[in-house]
């Protein structure tokens, strides 16, 4: 397989995907923790693990290459002498440990192992007290201020939301967007990607489009290429308009030969379960999108294209129908919105939350879905579709779908 990336679509054949398996990153949490770890359930893990397994699995079958976001980054690390202590530096300052003796004994567990893949691996799965060697006597006022702390309270912040590999980053043409993230809990899942596009001999020197040093929020399930000039992004609750602007004006006028011309920013509800654009509108086939029904009573569509000035961004409102909006995104002559729920309201808004309208596709016209979504699959499958599976009863606990769970690196041109 060929280094770097390449991704001009949402449909091409799909050849190189990352993913992260799910670990103690997912289960290092108590129920009064969900909103500081930015997770809101309770996972059985070895079922969690094996449904991802099958998920990859599945992929595999199709002929894709399944990397893991882990790996690549132990990778990275051991690939430049000066990575791992940059990647740590970077990781301490955004751990959101403002006490310094705590600061100094998660970097001391950490810098005690050895192995690069084990330290990623501990690094995404947090520690608490207990964990850690800390002196019994309290010297220092900072300490003696966390004299109530318990055994069982978080020092380094687990990252259970880092399954959706989708989110940190998106993949576009042959470059990458580096996120900004919503929630600072997962902003600190981007410099574990930042480190394989800065160190690791397959990937480092990718343009990158968007940096995650940027004041505005972006998120990758916002994203949609669709196709090697056209870009969908939505305007959401984790997607600002500032971040749509400034990655247009980065593809339009930056360095790195962006082949990107045209932006169209497609307003979607504002909430959690409607966080993104992939989970109210993906691409299936040439012709054919999956939407949720709900996003009509908010339509409102941007396009972005090249000013007339270097550095100038165009913006013009286009006051028209999705339908017509995305056959004037991607050239087709008709496309076909398939509703999920079939329709139904009370089945769209029951299988939208378990992601039924978030769906990737290994190649035109066959898509990967949550077995879960009955009714919605069924549609699917009515209108053409050929459905690849995956088990769902505990990563769709997480609230995103096959697409949130995977970033490709590699599809064919269509």
């Amino acid at each position: 397989m060929s280094k770097g990336l390449n991704v001009h679509s949402e449909i091409g054949k799909l050849k190189k995907v990352v993913l992260h398996r799910p670990g103690r990153d997912l289960v290092n949490v108590k129920v009064e923790e969900f909103d500081d770890v930015w997770i809101h359930d309770c996972f059985y893990l070895d079922v969690a693990q094996k449904e991802h397994d099958a998920f990859a699995d599945l992929l595999r079958s199709e002929g894709v290459e399944v990397l893991y976001m882990e790996k690549l980054v132990a990778e990275a690390l051991d690939a430049c002498p000066s990575a791992r202590a940059e990647f740590t530096d970077t990781f301490m300052a955004e751990s959101g440990i403002v006490n310094p003796m705590l600061e100094q004994a998660v970097r001391e567990k950490l810098d005690a192992i050895s192995d690069s893949y084990q330290f990623v691996l501990e690094a995404m799965g947090g520690y608490r007290y207990r964990d850690l060697e800390l002196p019994r006597v309290s010297t220092t006022l900072s300490m003696m201020d966390n004299e109530d702390a318990k055994p069982d309270d978080l020092v380094l912040k687990p990252l259970p939301s880092s399954y959706f590999s989708r989110d940190p980053l998106a993949s576009v043409g042959k470059g990458v967007l580096l996120h900004h993230m919503y929630w600072k809990q997962r902003d600190r899942e981007v410099p574990f990607y930042e480190a394989i596009f800065k160190y690791h001999p397959d990937y480092a020197g990718t343009p990158i489009w968007y940096d995650h040093k940027n004041p505005w929020h972006i998120e990758g399930g916002d994203v949609l290429n669709i196709n090697a000039h056209t870009l969908a992004i939505g305007i959401s609750q984790r997607t600002e308009a500032a971040a749509i602007e400034e990655l247009a004006k980065n593809l339009f006028w930056g360095s790195g030969n962006s082949e990107i011309d045209t932006v169209y920013a497609i307003k979607i509800p504002n909430g959690y379960a409607y966080m993104h654009l992939d989970t109210v509108c993906t691409m299936v086939d040439f012709d054919k999108f999956t939407v949720y029904p709900g996003i009509f009573e908010t339509l409102r569509v941007y396009r972005l294209t090249r000013g007339d000035s270097e550095g100038m961004v165009a913006v013009q409102e286009i006051d028209d129908t999705l339908e017509h909006i995305l056959e004037m995104a991607t050239g087709v002559e008709k496309v076909q919105l398939i509703e999920c729920g079939a329709g139904d309201m009370v089945e769209a808004s029951r299988e939208q939350w378990n992601d039924g309208s978030n769906t990737l596709a290994v190649a035109p016209g066959k898509v990967c879905v949550y077995e879960r979504n009955v009714v919605t699959n069924d549609e699917l499958y009515k209108n053409g579709l050929e459905l690849l599976v995956v088990p769902s009863e505990e990563l769709s606990r997480g609230r995103g779908g096959p697409r949130c769970m995977s970033m490709p690196f590699w599809r064919e041109d269509i």
